[in-house]
């Protein structure tokens, strides 16, 4: 599968919201800000699951239609659900 910028850039501002955590925990800031923040990132990260799931689907039906695979479109929405619900 082939990653675009937008899903890159994503995890790169999620990246500099760990890093501005743990900035604040070195500054000894308050820990409902932490959190916070901390709260932010991972919604950041559920939103790039999403969008990286998603991709994969329309992908995986693609190719399963090209290919003539014996799966079924179910089969393969069902997979993409799976995958979200270990994301948690």
């Amino acid at each position: 599968m082939q990653y675009d910028d937008k899903v890159k850039n994503r995890l790169k501002r999620v990246e500099g919201q760990i890093k501005g955590i743990l900035r604040m925990m070195d500054e000894g800031k308050d820990c409902k800000d932490v959190i916070t923040q901390l709260s932010a990132s991972r919604t950041a990260i559920d939103r790039a699951i999403g969008v990286i799931v998603s991709a994969n689907l329309v992908e995986c039906i693609r190719q399963m239609e090209e290919s003539g695979d014996d799966r079924t479109h179910e089969d393969v929405v069902q997979e993409a659900v799976d995958l979200l619900v270990r994301s948690r």
